[in-house]
């Protein structure tokens, strides 16, 4: 695992070396334990490396034989063994056993389309002397990521954007229409960012940039599920044969590796196969209280036979870290399960450099509990379009927390205008109250159900909860699941692999009907259903919790106070309306609302508007 940076400079000039450096120097914690730059007129490459594969070898920027193809590469390919193979076969000459040089020669051997033969998580940049272009890639569903920004004189890009921000390429302003989407989303939506400039290329995508300034930008992959209706048996076979050959080839490293362990069957069933295949440790962390999941996975642990590390986190240790989280996530992500994940990054990389976890199993089998609703909903979902609207003007008109009230407005709505994936914070009409903003931007920006329509409009041949699942894969993973995993892991040069993200699982996976995946009552039937007899028993059926951070009991106390501050002593207070915070936390503490989750969502665009708006070059020196 590794950092990437580079520019090319369309005026021919050769980027200085110096500056390459700088971008590199920012993204340390990717690669501490190796660096590299190479560059000729036009273009430059840095690279920052964690040792992981040909320990010996795998130094870059790396070359083909004749130095005609350059690569800087982030990631790994797990199927580049079996690569390799057919290349040597066609004639291709190696001088490393490094998966990078792999990717080189498939460059050479199919051009832009080699993409498509990887399996693996990737972002990296080639340079083509021939063509004098450069090539990028993200990998399929954006498990690494990919910065950049393009403007009349360079193109610069990088795995993290602190590092482009060295560049010296653009000055630092907020993208108001980012911040309108991440006060819903609680991130913002690719390929935006909350910076003005600086764009993120979305999963399975492909960006081409010539000398002259062409910048092009293509898919080539789409998560697209296709149910087939098969016996549910034919599927069980099929998913544990291809799950486990996913853990095999995601084990594959010179590094000694580990698996996080949760009290949920996703990380459990990572675990346990890795520990039926060689002695592994394990780690996870909880919170005081009902819900703290170390004691269970310590059980699971001890029935599976891992060697087992855990923490309880306080609540001076969750907000301690805060200031480093928020610098190294580069842009506000409001989900507080991110910052436990920083704590049990930490703690696994006391005693290993890779990891496995159970990230992506949701999404590929249905997990979360929010698609059941239209197996709920079915009873209305007949009624024609007219007597729907009359049933939500009639519940619109019911007291607020009536019995059935809640009920009746989403089976009268339109799943396309109720459902934007796993979070949704403020409502458009709340955003009207809040935010402090031109009133004509507040109701002419591609708001939330605009940037989901592009998804809900390719799967009208679809059932609701694939549909459902469809947007989660394409905003809510990448958005939230993969960038909190990739930054909060990396912030301690520890690499995560996500074996349930792994293209050849889900060719099965996309083939199984939403009546095997939500069924009998509960959420991920039918891999529940192929865990049977593989994972313990008391883990099969336990309801999904996730990491339950106790925000509402926190903020309700002297964290409330601490939140409300930095919000109001920070130029972020300028975006919102006056007043509207402190009314929020008074409303919060009386017990009238719950607006822990907007409250908390808020806090996080001030921290990040204190550590890369305000420039506090403090915060940055904590972090490294």
């Amino acid at each position: 695992m590794c950092g990437i940076t580079g520019i090319v400079d369309f005026t021919g000039m050769q980027p200085a070396e110096h500056t390459l450096k700088q971008m590199m120097d920012q993204i340390i914690h990717r690669g501490p334990d190796d660096a590299g730059t190479w560059g000729e007129p036009g273009v430059g490459l840095g690279f920052r490396r964690l040792s992981i594969i040909d320990l010996a070898e795998g130094h870059q920027p790396l070359s083909n034989e004749d130095g005609t193809v350059w690569i800087a590469f982030n990631g790994e390919i797990y199927n580049y063994q079996a690569l390799r193979h057919d290349l040597v076969a066609r004639g291709h000459v190696f001088k490393t056993h490094s998966d990078t040089e792999v990717i080189v020669h498939l460059y050479e051997e199919y051009g832009t389309e080699c993409v498509k033969r990887l399996r693996g998580m990737f972002g990296f940049a080639i340079w083509d002397r021939k063509r004098q272009r450069l090539f990028g890639a993200r990998d399929h569903f954006g498990i690494k990521p990919f910065y950049y920004v393009n403007n009349q004189h360079q193109f610069v890009f990088g795995s993290e954007i602190k590092s482009i921000l060295q560049s010296g390429a653009i000055q630092r302003k907020v993208r108001r229409e980012s911040l309108l989407n991440y006060l819903t989303f609680q991130y913002v939506p690719e390929p935006d960012t909350m910076y003005e400039g600086i764009s993120k290329l979305p999963p399975a995508h492909t960006i081409t940039v010539t000398l002259d300034g062409k910048v092009e930008t293509e898919k080539y992959w789409d998560p697209m599920f296709e149910p087939m209706d098969r016996p549910m048996e034919a599927y069980i076979e099929e998913l544990r044969a291809q799950l486990k050959d996913s853990v095999v080839h995601h084990m594959h490293s010179d590094v000694q590796r580990g698996c996080f362990l949760s009290s949920g069957i996703d990380s459990t069933a990572i675990a346990t196969l890795m520990r039926s295949i060689e002695p592994i440790k394990t780690f996870s962390v909880g919170f005081e209280g009902a819900n703290n999941e170390t004691l269970i996975a310590h059980q699971t642990a001890q029935a599976i036979g891992t060697d087992h590390y855990s923490k309880v986190i306080t609540e001076e240790d969750y907000f301690s870290v805060l200031p480093k989280a928020a610098w190294h996530q580069d842009e506000p992500v409001a989900d507080p399960s991110a910052i436990a994940l920083y704590h049990v990054a930490q703690l696994a990389r006391e005693q290993v450099t890779v990891v496995l976890s159970g990230e992506g199993a949701d999404e590929l089998f249905g997990g979360y509990r929010i698609y059941r609703e239209p197996l709920s909903l079915r009873p209305l979902a007949w009624l024609p379009r007219i007597v729907k609207q009359l049933v939500h003007q009639m519940a619109n008109k019911l007291p607020t927390g009536m019995y059935g009230r809640n009920y009746l407005m989403r089976a009268s709505t339109d799943l396309e205008q109720r459902f934007l994936g796993n979070a949704r914070i403020f409502s458009e009409d709340m955003k009207q109250e809040i935010v402090h903003m031109d009133r004509q931007l507040l109701g002419s920006y591609m708001n939330p159900f605009d940037i989901a329509k592009q998804f809900y409009d390719r799967t009208k041949h679809l059932d609701p909860v694939s549909r459902m699942q469809y947007i989660d894969l394409n905003l809510w993973m990448p958005g939230d699941i993969l960038m909190k995993a990739d930054k909060m892991t990396m912030a301690h040069s520890l690499e995560l692999r996500v074996p349930f993200l792994d293209k050849e699982l889900y060719e099965v996976a996309r083939k199984i009907p939403a009546k095997y995946r939500i069924s009998h009552g509960t959420t991920k039937y039918i891999f529940r259903k192929a865990m049977e007899g593989i994972i313990p028993d008391f883990i099969l059926n336990r309801p999904k919790l996730g990491f339950p951070v106790p925000m509402r009991q926190w903020i309700k106390g002297k964290r409330g106070d601490q939140v409300l501050e930095t919000i109001l002593s920070s130029d972020a207070k300028h975006f919102f309306q006056p007043g509207s915070m402190e009314q929020l936390l008074r409303e919060h503490r009386q017990g009238s609302h719950d607006h822990a989750r907007k409250l908390w969502t808020i806090y996080m665009f001030a921290l990040w508007h204190q550590t890369y708006m305000e420039e506090q070059p403090s915060l940055q020196s904590a972090s490294l």
